[in-house]
Order: C-alpha cells, then structure tokens, then sequence
C-alpha cells in the first residue's frame, strides 16, 4: 500500500508562506473580519485530501465494523454515478469512479486486518489492493462471488436504505446482476450497511479536526469581506450582487460553494425577509447564509449585519438583544447534546427549555462533514419542530455539527416589529461537550 506522508508535515510542506498553513484551535471567540488564512496548492490539496483518507481507511474502518459487527462490505458505483460512500472513498486524483469500480472490505476475524480490495480496472492510489484480472475472469461479478465464496463471510453488507440517502448507493440492476452471480447460499447473508455508511460519514477523526477550524476561518473570512463597505455600498448593492461577489470571490480563492450563497434583508415596517435585486439601505439588517467545501470537508455559516444610519455610531439595543437569545439558544441546546439522545429528544428538551426562559425558538441542527448536511441523526427541520423519523438515530461522539437555529424577538426600535434572528456555527462534539470549531458571532456585524 501507499505510504502517505503525516498530515503535519503536509500543512507545511512548501517554504512558500501561502503554502505553510499552522493549524487554528477551537475558540468558543470569533473575529467579525478575520484574515483569510493561506490557501494550499492544489497539490497539497490532494496529497492532504489522500494523507486524511489512508488514515481513515487504517483506523475507522476497523473499528466501525467491528462496532457493527459487519463482516464483509460490498460498495459499488457507476462512473459520474457515485454513491456517497464511494465519493468519499476515491483518492484526490480520482474524480469519478472508473467505468464500474467495486469496493470490498473483509474481516477476517481473530483481529487480523481488515482486507481492503478493489474489483475494477483501475488502482485507487494503492489505498485497495486490486483483486480482479479481466483476462482470468472477464465477468466482474462474478468475480466477487469468487472473492466472497473463498472467504465465506458470516454477512454480507451492502448500502441499501429506506431511511437515509447516505446509505441507499446500490442500484436495483447491480443488486441484481451481484444476487445473479452469488451463490444461493449467501444469499440470506446479505444485510443492509445503512448504519456502517452512517457510521463512516459522520465520524471525524482526531487529523480532520486539526484543520477543520482553518477551513471554517476560511469561511468566517469570506463573510467578513462580504459584509464590509469593500463590498456593500448602502443604497446602491443589491442582495443578489452580494451573493454574486460571494461566487466570484470563491472562484479567485480557487475554492468551491456547495450551496449558492443566500443574502437576505429584513427592514421596518417591511414584513419578512427581503432578497434579489432589493437594495441594501441604512437601518437594514442583513442575513447570510454560505458554506464551502475545502479538503473534502464542508462549512456552513449564518451571520447577521447592521447598516448604520446616518448619525447612529452602534447597533440599536433590540437587536443586538434579539442575536443575544439565539446565542442562548445555542447554549440551551449544546447543554442537551449528549451521547445516546436522538435528535428528536434534544430537540424537545431544548426547546422546552428555551420556551421556559421566554424565548421563541426553531431549532433545525444537523450533522456535517463531507457533507454540508451531513449523515447522523437531525435536531429538528424548520418546517417541522416536532418528532421527525430523520431524528430517530442517536447522537454519537467524534462528529461535527452545524448549530442552526433562530429565535423571534419583536424590536422597540422597530415599532415592536417581530424579527427572525437566523444562525449558524459549526462545531464539534468529543462525547462530553459541545465546542465551536472558530468561535460564534456574539456581536452583529456593523457596515459603517
């Protein structure tokens, strides 16, 4: 197998100071306009990217399915037709799976190593060994058959859910064409993997959460720049040009969205929340909503900002009181985030909790990761703040976490105006609390 250099000594690789990037702690503090930290090279991009994968394959995969007492996992996808696991899978230099690319995890048990193989035509950078010869056997399924008869696995997993997206990557065809070529006795082996692809999405290892508070700076940066007077210029930008410069911006910085940014714009004495080609004005305070993907790992960021008005120096008291009770939120849910609670039980106690103390709260936390929504179970929707099927499954240590909330509150400054006060900060919980990846916004951001 591959031998891939630490992750360390990756993050600081060139002697070029845009290359070296020093990895940032967790902070429960946040800068309104941070510097934008050092953008890696692509190629130390992709050697980051397949240094963190290896690890993952070495240490999780063990682990997980052994946890799930999983004997044999069977993954698979179609080119430009990867299912989620295997997209995560694939070394950095490997965009698609190749034609049909078939990937097979063994335990052989009695805590020898977990075999990871590859029935396809192509290599994975040496991260699976591959195990099919065409010209000896040109049927490629049948060629897992042989592999699964020669080691008779107890079960046989494949990702198969009525549950969850993340764990529904077979396709009826392959289902079928695999059942053709297996022999009948294995048949009543094959068990769904939906948790096992659950499992493995959701778990952050000790090395992604080294970077993933740099990759969130990298987000909380853009924002700052978003809303400042370098880009918003009161009564002449537009909502939709913000979210544009957003676009824009990403593409100079050589990183992606995996969401089209939203900009929103709320007024007195106008009802909701105003977007499009409605001009940002004194007095207005602004919504983002913006996420990135950077080293295979997603953000996912809500901030608030304030125009100041001719003659005003500060944010009026209402508001800044209204961003105050969703950082209260925020905490009365981190409070209530223990292992083995669903989703739907923390959102119930949080919510009674922050409706005892007079707020007025919608909770709609979610796991992220590879994902920008990502696998494990949800805290409350916010078109549903009742129990949810998707918030069934149990909050488990080692995942990362996209607080997301708001809380109502009607301004004085507003004429009593009830205002929606939206945010969002990712964060990590270790099993025993919930911390800020790079801090909060505590205070709404102000455009002179």
């Amino acid at each position: 197998m591959t031998v891939f250099r630490p992750l360390a000594a990756l993050l600081l690789l060139s002697a070029s100071p845009i290359a070296a990037q020093a990895p940032l702690p967790l902070s429960e503090t946040e800068e309104a306009h941070p510097a934008l930290p050092p953008i890696l090279p692509l190629r130390t991009r992709a050697e980051v990217i397949d240094s963190l994968l290896a690890e993952r394959l070495d240490t999780l995969i063990p682990q997980l399915m052994r946890e799930q007492g999983v004997s044999l996992w069977l993954l698979m996808a179609r080119e430009y037709f990867e299912e989620p696991v295997i997209a995560t899978m694939l070394d950095a230099n490997s965009f698609h799976a190749r034609r049909r690319t078939i990937l097979i995890f063994h335990d052989p048990g009695n805590g020898a190593p977990i075999e990871r193989l590859t029935v396809s035509r192509y290599g994975l950078a040496g991260l699976f060994e591959p195990a099919w010869n065409p010209d000896e056997q040109p049927g490629q399924w049948q060629a897992v058959a042989d592999i699964i008869a020669a080691r008779d696995p107890a079960n046989i997993a494949i990702n198969v859910s009525d549950t969850t997206r993340f764990g529904d990557g077979m396709t009826k065809s392959q289902y079928d064409a695999m059942m053709a070529a297996l022999p009948a006795e294995f048949h009543e082996r094959v068990i769904s993997g939906e948790r096992l692809a659950t499992r493995w999405l959701e778990t952050r290892t000790p090395a992604e959460m080294e970077i993933y508070p740099g990759i969130v700076r990298i987000a909380h940066a853009v924002i700052g720049e978003a809303f400042s007077r370098a880009v918003i210029t009161p009564g002449v930008t537009t909502a939709e040009e913000v979210q544009w410069w957003y676009r824009q911006r990403l593409t100079e910085l050589g990183l992606t969205p995996w969401f089209h940014p939203s900009v929103g714009i709320q007024r007195a004495g106008e009802t909701g929340m105003m977007d499009g080609d409605t001009v940002i004005q004194p007095g207005d305070l602004l919504w983002t909503d913006f996420g990135i993907t950077y080293l295979r790992l997603n953000t996912d960021t809500q901030h608030l900002a304030y125009v100041l008005k001719l003659g005003e120096s500060e944010v009026p008291v209402g508001l800044a009181r209204g961003l105050a009770n969703s950082n209260r939120v925020q905490d009365i849910l981190r409070s209530h985030m223990q292992v083995g609670l669903s989703g739907n039980e923390m959102l119930a106690r949080a919510r009674a909790d922050a409706l005892a103390e007079g707020l007025d709260p919608s909770i709609y936390s979610h796991p992220i990761g590879y994902h920008g929504h990502g696998a494990g179970t949800a805290i409350g929707f916010w078109d549903n703040q009742n129990a949810d099927p998707r918030g069934e499954d149990v909050l488990r240590a080692n995942t990362a976490w996209s607080i997301e909330l708001t809380s109502y509150a009607e301004v004085p400054e507003w004429g009593g105006q009830r205002v929606d006060f939206r945010t969002e900060e990712d964060a990590w919980f270790d099993g025993e609390s919930v911390r800020f990846l790079d801090g909060r916004q505590t205070a709404i951001t102000v455009i002179r």
